[in-house]
């Protein structure tokens, strides 16, 4: 498949290292496009639920994957979120064409355009309330894996995917009253700041629309997330656009799965010469300078 050539792209909340991550689609979509950049919006490697035990080929594929857009020229801007936190303390360093922080601000032909993660929003990621975050982070993942397993149940026999945390969220008003007031706060603070666009992630609500106070208007975006919607935005062509995974038009493009084992390693030891500084810089094989090392 040809690459898709694409001015900025911001995808959020993919969660690796969790049982509800799609990562053979995340690798898929990263092979389809080059972007100019390549905004990463917080919680993409999931630190909240992160165990050796669980972190497949699939998963570490799609770190190669950013990566090799980093080769290619691609400008990759990590803002970190609440379940990346860790990594908040290298937040403004700059390696290449790489950039790790926690909020930024570009302006994209004349727009100002305001990007952070949104947890600062959540009081529910802070303080006490944390634990009961990381815990129904633990049964969120849990609803996922069960999720995946019904709908595979559901696909072999004809029918239609469903999600589960999509009908809860829907059917509690409390969720949905929350959702609209991280929006309308966000928007009202980039209001504030004279900024033309604001962008979250977060809340895993992918979302694009004009918020307008008494104070003036903003476009309020959300790029959504790769646990349950598979959305990304997308700027081209001066807009912006929310991009929706469609399995359809990667069918005849499977993610190729990167090898498990690493390769051995071709160095014959004897053939390695280092200087022993107790024998006055005399060069020696690395083998015998070991068993003088270890008879000493």
């Amino acid at each position: 498949m040809e690459r898709r050539k694409v001015d900025v792209v911001v995808m959020s909340d993919l969660h690796l290292g969790t049982y509800g991550c799609h990562a053979k689609e995340i690798v898929q979509y990263l092979r389809s496009i080059q972007p100019q950049v390549l905004v990463l919006n917080g919680d993409i490697i999931d630190g909240w639920q992160f165990s050796k035990r669980y972190f497949p080929v699939a998963h570490m594929q799609v770190i190669k994957e950013i990566m090799s857009l980093l080769s290619k020229g691609s400008r990759v801007i990590y803002i970190t979120g609440n379940h990346d936190e860790m990594l908040r303390r290298y937040s403004d360093i700059q390696i290449g064409n790489f950039q790790l922080t926690d909020k930024m601000v570009m302006e994209i032909n004349g727009k100002m355009t305001w990007i952070f993660h949104g947890d600062v929003f959540d009081a529910t990621t802070k303080g006490s309330a944390k634990l009961l975050a990381k815990l129904g982070g633990h049964g969120y993942d849990l609803l996922i894996l069960i999720n995946s397993f019904i709908n595979w149940c559901l696909r072999a026999i004809g029918k239609e995917k469903m999600s589960f945390s999509k009908k809860v969220k829907n059917s509690v008003k409390k969720a949905v009253a929350w959702i609209g007031d991280f929006e309308q706060t966000a928007a009202e603070l980039a209001i504030e700041k004279k900024y033309d666009y604001v962008i979250c992630g977060h809340i895993h609500q992918p979302q694009k629309r004009v918020i307008e106070t008494k104070n003036g208007s903003v476009t309020y975006l959300n790029s959504g997330d790769w646990i349950e919607n598979l959305t990304s935005l997308e700027y081209n062509n001066s807009e912006w656009t929310i991009y929706q995974y469609d399995e359809k038009q990667f069918a005849a493009t499977p993610a190729e799965e990167i090898r498990k084992k690493l390769p051995q390693l071709n160095v014959v030891t004897d053939e390695v010469l280092m200087f022993n500084a107790l024998k006055g810089g005399k060069r020696m094989p690395l083998a015998t300078l070991l068993k003088k090392v270890a008879g000493a």
